[in-house]
């Protein structure tokens, strides 16, 4: 008799990708890998401002969380990062795309005032 916890159907695969489709979405992570680690070093060397960013993404930066992209501002650890999202009610998972408008313009203003 199967328990209630298993399930009778099969689990769904992920389609099947040729070698080219796979190789061409291999292609686009690393250049979205590489153009964030050039854009965290920018943070890093005040060549880019944190506030900018967040006003207008670009798109690669769409899937990075926003927990990730605080740490490489200068001066900003984890309790302060943490502090910063708490105060603008928002989850430390959160994406830069998933941002809503309330917690964009929250987190810029409290960020500019800093």
């Amino acid at each position: 008799m199967p328990s209630v916890t298993e399930s009778p159907t099969k689990p769904i695969a992920a389609p099947e990708r040729s070698l080219t489709q796979r190789m061409d979405a291999l292609q686009r992570a690393n250049d979205i890998r590489s153009r964030r680690a050039q854009l965290k070093r920018d943070l890093k060397a005040g060549r880019q401002q944190i506030s900018e960013l967040l006003q207008q993404p670009p798109d690669y930066l769409g899937t990075a969380k926003v927990f990730d992209l605080l740490l490489a501002v200068p001066k900003y650890g984890r309790v302060k990062v943490s502090k910063i999202l708490s105060t603008c009610r928002i989850s430390p998972s959160k994406t830069i795309g998933g941002l809503s408008p309330r917690q964009r313009d929250e987190l810029v203003d409290l960020l500019r005032r800093r």
